[in-house]
Protein backbone atom coordinates (compact mmCIF):
# COMPACT_ATOMS: atom_id res chain seq x y z
CA UNK A 1 0.00 0.00 0.00
CA UNK A 2 1.03 3.62 -0.40
CA UNK A 3 0.87 5.94 2.60
CA UNK A 4 0.89 9.71 2.90
CA UNK A 5 1.42 10.87 6.47
CA UNK A 6 1.44 14.31 8.09
CA UNK A 7 2.91 15.17 11.47
CA UNK A 8 2.90 18.36 13.52
CA UNK A 9 6.44 19.62 13.91
CA UNK A 10 6.86 22.75 15.95
CA UNK A 11 4.08 25.30 15.55
CA UNK A 12 0.53 23.98 15.69
CA UNK A 13 -1.18 25.68 12.75
CA UNK A 14 -4.23 23.43 12.32
CA UNK A 15 -3.37 22.77 8.67
CA UNK A 16 -4.33 26.33 7.78
CA UNK A 17 -1.14 27.02 5.82
CA UNK A 18 -1.95 28.20 2.32
CA UNK A 19 1.12 26.35 1.03
CA UNK A 20 -0.10 23.08 2.53
CA UNK A 21 -3.58 23.56 1.11
CA UNK A 22 -2.13 24.27 -2.33
CA UNK A 23 -0.01 21.12 -2.06
CA UNK A 24 -3.07 19.01 -1.17
CA UNK A 25 -5.02 20.47 -4.06
CA UNK A 26 -2.22 19.45 -6.41
CA UNK A 27 -1.90 16.06 -4.74
CA UNK A 28 -5.59 15.32 -5.21
CA UNK A 29 -5.15 15.31 -8.99
CA UNK A 30 -2.49 12.58 -8.72
CA UNK A 31 -4.55 10.09 -6.74
CA UNK A 32 -6.79 8.84 -9.54
CA UNK A 33 -4.93 5.49 -9.87
CA UNK A 34 -5.92 4.57 -6.30
CA UNK A 35 -9.37 3.01 -6.20
CA UNK A 36 -9.54 2.73 -2.40
CA UNK A 37 -8.50 5.70 -0.30
CA UNK A 38 -8.47 5.57 3.49
CA UNK A 39 -8.01 8.40 5.98
CA UNK A 40 -7.09 8.12 9.65
CA UNK A 41 -6.58 10.79 12.31
CA UNK A 42 -7.15 11.70 15.92
CA UNK A 43 -8.08 15.03 17.49
CA UNK A 44 -6.74 17.78 15.19
CA UNK A 45 -5.51 15.06 12.84
CA UNK A 46 -9.13 13.95 12.69
CA UNK A 47 -10.04 17.51 11.74
CA UNK A 48 -7.55 17.42 8.86
CA UNK A 49 -8.79 14.09 7.55
CA UNK A 50 -12.42 15.18 7.60
CA UNK A 51 -11.71 18.68 6.27
CA UNK A 52 -9.82 17.38 3.23
CA UNK A 53 -11.73 14.11 2.75
CA UNK A 54 -13.85 15.40 -0.11
CA UNK A 55 -10.90 17.08 -1.81
CA UNK A 56 -8.89 13.84 -1.69
CA UNK A 57 -12.00 11.74 -2.48
CA UNK A 58 -11.50 9.45 0.51
CA UNK A 59 -13.67 6.34 0.59
CA UNK A 60 -13.38 5.43 4.26
CA UNK A 61 -12.23 7.30 7.37
CA UNK A 62 -11.37 6.25 10.92
CA UNK A 63 -11.49 9.17 13.35
CA UNK A 64 -10.61 9.21 17.04
CA UNK A 65 -12.22 12.05 19.05
CA UNK A 66 -11.88 14.43 16.07
CA UNK A 67 -12.20 18.20 16.23
CA UNK A 68 -14.70 19.02 13.48
CA UNK A 69 -13.62 22.67 13.26
CA UNK A 70 -12.35 25.57 15.35
CA UNK A 71 -14.69 28.04 13.69
CA UNK A 72 -16.33 29.60 16.76
CA UNK A 73 -19.37 30.52 14.71
CA UNK A 74 -20.02 26.82 14.07
CA UNK A 75 -18.91 25.40 17.43
CA UNK A 76 -19.39 28.14 20.05
CA UNK A 77 -19.56 25.43 22.72
CA UNK A 78 -15.92 24.37 22.17
CA UNK A 79 -14.50 26.34 25.08
CA UNK A 80 -11.14 24.57 25.29
CA UNK A 81 -8.06 26.76 25.49
CA UNK A 82 -6.93 25.40 22.12
CA UNK A 83 -9.94 27.12 20.53
CA UNK A 84 -8.78 30.59 21.51
CA UNK A 85 -5.22 29.85 20.40
CA UNK A 86 -6.49 28.59 17.04
CA UNK A 87 -8.32 31.85 16.30
CA UNK A 88 -5.12 33.35 14.92
CA UNK A 89 -5.75 31.27 11.79
CA UNK A 90 -8.34 31.60 9.04
CA UNK A 91 -11.54 29.72 9.94
CA UNK A 92 -13.71 31.09 7.15
CA UNK A 93 -11.59 30.17 4.13
CA UNK A 94 -11.36 26.87 2.25
CA UNK A 95 -11.39 23.54 4.11
CA UNK A 96 -12.13 25.07 7.50
CA UNK A 97 -14.86 22.59 8.44
CA UNK A 98 -15.59 18.90 7.99
CA UNK A 99 -16.44 17.89 4.43
CA UNK A 100 -16.53 14.11 4.12
CA UNK A 101 -18.03 14.00 0.65
CA UNK A 102 -19.01 10.38 0.03
CA UNK A 103 -16.69 8.95 2.67
CA UNK A 104 -18.07 6.53 5.24
CA UNK A 105 -16.41 4.92 8.21
CA UNK A 106 -16.09 5.09 11.97
CA UNK A 107 -15.68 7.64 14.73
CA UNK A 108 -14.43 6.63 18.20
CA UNK A 109 -14.82 8.96 21.18
CA UNK A 110 -15.70 9.27 24.85
CA UNK A 111 -19.35 10.32 25.30
CA UNK A 112 -18.60 11.59 28.81
CA UNK A 113 -16.37 14.26 27.27
CA UNK A 114 -19.14 16.66 26.33
CA UNK A 115 -17.13 18.71 23.84
CA UNK A 116 -15.87 15.61 22.04
CA UNK A 117 -19.42 14.29 22.02
CA UNK A 118 -20.78 17.44 20.40
CA UNK A 119 -18.05 17.37 17.78
CA UNK A 120 -18.91 13.71 17.12
CA UNK A 121 -22.57 14.55 16.56
CA UNK A 122 -21.48 16.61 13.57
CA UNK A 123 -20.53 13.31 11.87
CA UNK A 124 -23.94 11.60 11.58
CA UNK A 125 -22.87 9.68 8.46
CA UNK A 126 -20.20 7.75 10.38
CA UNK A 127 -20.67 4.73 12.64
CA UNK A 128 -20.21 5.88 16.24
CA UNK A 129 -18.18 3.72 18.64
CA UNK A 130 -18.08 4.98 22.22
CA UNK A 131 -15.39 4.27 24.83
CA UNK A 132 -16.53 5.57 28.20
CA UNK A 133 -13.76 7.32 30.10
CA UNK A 134 -11.26 7.42 27.24
CA UNK A 135 -10.91 11.19 27.66
CA UNK A 136 -9.41 13.33 24.93
CA UNK A 137 -6.32 11.34 24.03
CA UNK A 138 -4.77 10.94 27.49
CA UNK A 139 -6.14 7.41 27.80
CA UNK A 140 -5.39 6.23 24.27
CA UNK A 141 -1.77 5.23 24.98
CA UNK A 142 -2.87 3.07 27.88
CA UNK A 143 -5.55 1.34 25.80
CA UNK A 144 -3.11 0.75 22.97
CA UNK A 145 -0.71 -0.91 25.41
CA UNK A 146 -3.20 -3.76 25.68
CA UNK A 147 -3.70 -3.94 21.93
CA UNK A 148 -7.08 -2.29 22.26
CA UNK A 149 -6.85 -0.40 18.96
CA UNK A 150 -4.61 -2.81 17.08
CA UNK A 151 -7.41 -4.97 15.72
CA UNK A 152 -9.43 -1.87 14.90
CA UNK A 153 -6.62 -0.56 12.71
CA UNK A 154 -6.03 -3.92 11.05
CA UNK A 155 -9.71 -4.41 10.26
CA UNK A 156 -10.04 -0.87 8.95
CA UNK A 157 -6.97 -1.03 6.70
CA UNK A 158 -7.53 -4.55 5.40
CA UNK A 159 -11.30 -4.78 5.22
CA UNK A 160 -12.70 -1.29 5.89
CA UNK A 161 -14.90 -3.02 8.43
CA UNK A 162 -14.71 -3.12 12.24
CA UNK A 163 -16.19 -5.94 14.30
CA UNK A 164 -18.40 -3.76 16.47
CA UNK A 165 -19.50 -6.59 18.78
CA UNK A 166 -15.88 -7.48 19.54
CA UNK A 167 -14.97 -3.82 19.99
CA UNK A 168 -17.71 -3.36 22.58
CA UNK A 169 -16.70 -6.56 24.34
CA UNK A 170 -13.18 -5.20 24.66
CA UNK A 171 -14.42 -2.00 26.28
CA UNK A 172 -16.42 -4.03 28.80
CA UNK A 173 -13.44 -6.29 29.56
CA UNK A 174 -11.25 -3.31 30.33
CA UNK A 175 -13.65 -2.22 33.05
CA UNK A 176 -12.62 -5.25 35.12
CA UNK A 177 -9.06 -4.02 35.38
CA UNK A 178 -8.28 -2.08 38.54
CA UNK A 179 -5.80 0.36 36.99
CA UNK A 180 -8.32 1.13 34.22
CA UNK A 181 -10.25 3.23 36.74
CA UNK A 182 -7.08 4.86 38.02
CA UNK A 183 -6.23 5.92 34.47
CA UNK A 184 -9.77 7.07 33.81
CA UNK A 185 -9.78 9.28 36.87
CA UNK A 186 -6.65 10.98 35.56
CA UNK A 187 -8.04 11.25 32.04
CA UNK A 188 -11.29 12.78 33.23
CA UNK A 189 -10.05 14.97 36.06
CA UNK A 190 -12.31 17.82 34.93
CA UNK A 191 -15.47 15.74 34.95
CA UNK A 192 -16.77 15.74 38.51
CA UNK A 193 -19.70 13.45 37.72
CA UNK A 194 -17.67 10.85 35.89
CA UNK A 195 -14.81 11.15 38.34
CA UNK A 196 -17.12 10.33 41.24
CA UNK A 197 -18.48 7.25 39.51
CA UNK A 198 -15.04 6.00 38.58
CA UNK A 199 -13.63 6.59 42.07
CA UNK A 200 -16.50 4.62 43.55
CA UNK A 201 -15.96 1.78 41.10
CA UNK A 202 -12.24 1.85 41.79
CA UNK A 203 -12.82 1.52 45.54
CA UNK A 204 -15.17 -1.40 44.98
CA UNK A 205 -12.53 -3.16 42.90
CA UNK A 206 -9.87 -2.62 45.56
CA UNK A 207 -12.15 -4.09 48.22
CA UNK A 208 -12.95 -7.09 46.04
CA UNK A 209 -9.29 -7.62 45.28
CA UNK A 210 -8.34 -7.60 48.98
CA UNK A 211 -11.08 -10.11 49.75
CA UNK A 212 -9.98 -12.31 46.88
CA UNK A 213 -6.34 -12.28 48.04
CA UNK A 214 -7.41 -13.14 51.58
CA UNK A 215 -9.45 -16.13 50.43
CA UNK A 216 -6.87 -17.45 47.96
CA UNK A 217 -3.53 -16.91 49.69
CA UNK A 218 -2.58 -20.54 49.17
CA UNK A 219 -3.73 -20.72 45.54
CA UNK A 220 -1.35 -21.19 42.62
CA UNK A 221 0.19 -18.02 41.21
CA UNK A 222 -0.60 -17.99 37.49
CA UNK A 223 1.04 -14.63 36.82
CA UNK A 224 4.30 -16.15 35.51
CA UNK A 225 2.30 -18.10 32.92
CA UNK A 226 0.51 -14.95 31.83
CA UNK A 227 3.74 -12.96 31.68
CA UNK A 228 5.44 -15.56 29.46
CA UNK A 229 2.40 -15.77 27.19
CA UNK A 230 2.25 -12.00 26.76
CA UNK A 231 6.00 -11.77 26.17
CA UNK A 232 5.91 -14.33 23.35
CA UNK A 233 2.47 -13.67 21.89
CA UNK A 234 3.85 -12.07 18.73
CA UNK A 235 6.48 -14.70 17.87
CA UNK A 236 4.69 -17.79 19.18
CA UNK A 237 0.95 -17.09 19.33
CA UNK A 238 -0.05 -20.78 19.48
CA UNK A 239 2.18 -21.43 22.49
CA UNK A 240 0.88 -18.25 24.11
CA UNK A 241 -2.69 -19.47 23.68
CA UNK A 242 -1.84 -22.81 25.31
CA UNK A 243 -0.25 -21.09 28.31
CA UNK A 244 -3.23 -18.78 28.71
CA UNK A 245 -5.65 -21.71 28.48
CA UNK A 246 -3.74 -23.47 31.28
CA UNK A 247 -3.87 -20.28 33.35
CA UNK A 248 -7.58 -20.01 32.67
CA UNK A 249 -8.15 -23.55 33.95
CA UNK A 250 -6.36 -22.67 37.17
CA UNK A 251 -8.12 -19.31 37.61
CA UNK A 252 -11.43 -19.32 35.71
CA UNK A 253 -13.24 -16.09 34.86
CA UNK A 254 -10.10 -13.97 34.88
CA UNK A 255 -11.06 -11.02 32.60
CA UNK A 256 -7.52 -10.26 31.46
CA UNK A 257 -6.85 -13.87 30.46
CA UNK A 258 -10.18 -13.98 28.67
CA UNK A 259 -9.33 -10.76 26.86
CA UNK A 260 -5.89 -11.98 25.76
CA UNK A 261 -7.31 -15.30 24.54
CA UNK A 262 -9.94 -13.54 22.45
CA UNK A 263 -7.24 -11.26 21.07
CA UNK A 264 -5.04 -14.19 20.00
CA UNK A 265 -7.68 -16.65 18.78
Amino acid sequence: MNIIAFQHLGKSNWFRSRNLIFFLEQLSTLLTPFECRLGYGLSRGGFAVSAFANLLKLNQVLLFYPVSTKNKRLVPWDTRSSTEIAQQFDWEGDYHDLDLGNAKGYIIYDPTNKIDQRHAKRYPELTHLRVFGMGHGTHATYLNKFGFYKQVAIDFICHQHIDIAHFRHQTKTLRFKEDYYQRLNKANANSSHRLGLLSKAHNVLIAEKKEHVKEHQTSIDIQPLVDIAVKHQQDNPEDAVQLLEIAQQIVPDNPFIEYKLQQLL
